[in-house]
């Protein structure tokens, strides 16, 4: 039988992992900003570098607000646990991005307070803190964390004290994540895959032969180190227990090779993401041995693919997405942390508006986009980011 309800929560934990899966990808601009000094020996170069990164950042800035807010409306017990309980780790992340929004705006500005130098550490320490952290923070869904969780506290309105609903067990509020191995694994995958984005990035949107070479080289330096973190994760996961979730009681319990499983009963998530993984390697190849514009594409549309398939076995087919370590049952599942169906259902209309904006962010990157950024017009701009 039809259950609208459900329907809801599984449509809404689809359109937070597609946000989710969008915001790795558009991660590029971190990850290129670390690039900076790597690929631009000459002021120019560095000029045109940042300039290719600074028509995009607002993307990457919108699309993380984005994702967060979806995360707010629809599954609230989880931002509430999380981003009220691991708050080290979220304001470290939103405090890269704020420097990296600072960087940009008066990086080149005359007389500026820190000076350019200052400003151009801030988006190397944005394309560092941003991607490592997120990465780190999206691995605690296969790894859990240290919290409490008394829903029931929700309906005790007479009570004359504030009222706990989420209680946050781990001493450094987040941070302890990253220093589980397994974690940053995947942080340290975030941040190689956003570098190598990077580096294709300026090859699609930069014209100039110099920065060319170099971007082979630094596609060949960083593939190596995102093979040895990424693929030992993705045979960690495949192989280690996970939180399943009985669909009668609700009670989680720990199944051996969950994710596998997942994958293996929800085939076409898979396809999805062996095809995501060998698009990635496609552009990376591109890239290195054929230079070519298209290569960013081929991994970025990867990126996203596999991104996307790796949240969908964290939260579908009876998984607990955001496990407790403390205590199994006080884990959150897309059921017991979603919104009610009033306002699932009132978002799901809303969400029908997303083709349109997607179609005008299309648009507006096409119109960006048009022509390639070279010395010329780099020498020739009033004004610079």
């Amino acid at each position: 039988m039809f259950n609208s309800y459900i329907f809801t929560q599984q449509y809404w934990w689809l359109i937070v992992s597609l946000l989710g899966a969008i915001l790795v990808f558009l991660m590029f601009v971190q990850g290129g900003q670390t690039l900076f000094h790597a690929l631009g020996k000459t002021e120019s170069e560095k000029n045109m570098l940042v300039s290719a990164l600074g028509r995009k950042w607002g993307l990457t800035f919108t699309t993380l607000v984005t994702f967060g807010g979806a995360f707010f409306a629809s599954f609230p017990l989880f931002y509430s646990t999380s981003f009220g309980g691991a708050y080290w780790v979220w304001i470290l992340i939103l405090f890269s991005f704020v420097i990296q929004a600072v960087s940009y705006e008066f990086r080149s500005k005359a007389n500026n307070l820190l000076g350019q130098k200052t400003y151009d550490i801030f988006l190397i320490v944005n394309g560092l803190l941003g991607t490592i952290l997120l990465g780190t923070a999206v691995a605690t869904f296969f790894t859990g964390s240290e919290f409490l969780v008394e829903k029931m506290n929700i309906t005790n309105i007479d009570s004359q004290e504030s009222v706990v609903i989420s209680q946050w067990k781990g001493a450094a509020h987040g941070l302890e994540a990253a220093l589980n191995p397994h974690n940053l694994l995947l942080g340290l995958s975030v941040f190689f895959l956003a570098r190598i984005l990077g580096a294709l990035y300026f090859l699609y949107s930069v014209d100039n032969e110099a920065i060319k070479e170099r971007i082979k080289k630094q596609l060949i330096i960083n593939v190596i180190p995102f093979l040895l973190v990424f693929l030992p994760f993705v045979i960690w996961l495949l192989l280690r227990d996970g939180f399943a979730v009985d669909p009668v009681t609700g009670n989680v319990f720990m199944q051996a090779n969950k994710y596998l499983t997942n994958f293996l009963e929800m085939p076409l998530v898979l396809v999805i993401f062996l095809v995501g993984v060998l698009l990635v390697l496609y552009g990376i190849y591109l890239g290195i041995f054929k230079l070519s514009d298209k290569a960013f594409w081929f991994s970025g549309g990867g990126t996203v693919l596999t991104v996307l398939t790796l949240l969908l076995i964290a939260g579908y087919n009876n998984t607990a997405f955001y496990p407790s370590t403390t205590d199994l049952n006080y884990s959150l599942t897309i059921y017991n942390s979603s919104s009610s169906p009033y306002t699932l259902k009132v978002m799901s209309y809303v969400s029908l508006f997303i083709p349109v904006v997607i179609a005008y962010i299309w648009v507006a990157w096409r119109a960006i986009s048009r022509k390639k950024i070279d010395l010329e017009e780099i020498n020739n701009e009033a004004e610079l980011y």
